[in-house]
C-alpha cells in the first residue's frame, strides 16, 4: 500500500510540475529550474548521509541535468556577453563539482553547489519578471547623465 501511495504522490507531483511549466513565463521557468536543482541537491545530500548510493547517483544526475540542460542551455550567447560567458563557466564548474561529489560521496561539494545555486536564485528572483531587458539598453547620453549624477552625489 505504501508503495502505491508513494508512487501516486510522485506521479501527482510530476503532473503538477508539468502543468506549471506549461503555463509559466520564461522568468518563472528559470525560477523553477533553480528550485528543482536545490531539491535534487538536498536529496543527494540526504542520500549520502543515509548510504543510499544508487539514489544519490540519481539525485546528482538530476541536478547536473537541470544545471546543464536547463540553466546553461537557456543562456544567450552573443558577442561580448560577459555575463552569459561567466554563467556558462560557473554552470560547468558546478557540474564538475557534482561529478566529484558523486565519485567521492562529498557532501561539502554538494553544499557548495547548492550555495551557488541559491545565490543565483536569489538574484534571479529579485529581477522584476515584467521588465523587458532588451528595452533597458542604455544610450551613451544616459550613461553620461548617470556619471554626472554620481559625481554630484559625491
Amino acid at each position: 500500500m505504501f508503495t502505491y501511495t508513494h508512487n501516486a504522490a510522485k506521479h501527482y507531483a510530476m503532473i503538477n510540475l508539468e502543468s506549471n511549466a506549461l503555463v509559466a513565463d520564461p522568468h518563472k521557468l528559470i525560477s523553477m529550474l533553480f528550485e528543482g536543482a536545490v531539491i535534487a541537491l538536498n536529496q543527494a545530500e540526504f542520500d549520502i548521509k543515509n548510504d543510499k548510493l544508487t539514489e544519490k547517483f540519481t539525485s546528482i544526475s538530476k541536478a547536473i541535468d537541470i544545471i546543464l540542460l536547463g540553466l546553461d542551455a537557456s543562456l544567450k550567447y552573443e558577442s561580448g556577453n560577459k555575463l552569459g560567458e561567466n554563467l556558462h563557466m560557473l554552470y560547468q564548474y558546478m557540474a564538475h563539482q557534482l561529478t566529484l561529489a558523486n565519485l567521492h560521496n562529498d557532501i561539502n561539494r554538494i553544499q557548495e553547489v547548492r550555495h551557488l545555486i541559491n545565490e543565483l536564485r536569489g538574484a534571479w528572483n529579485a529581477i522584476d519578471p515584467n521588465v523587458n531587458v532588451a528595452t533597458m539598453r542604455r544610450t551613451p547620453a544616459a550613461n553620461e547623465s548617470s556619471a554626472q549624477n554620481f559625481a554630484r552625489a559625491l
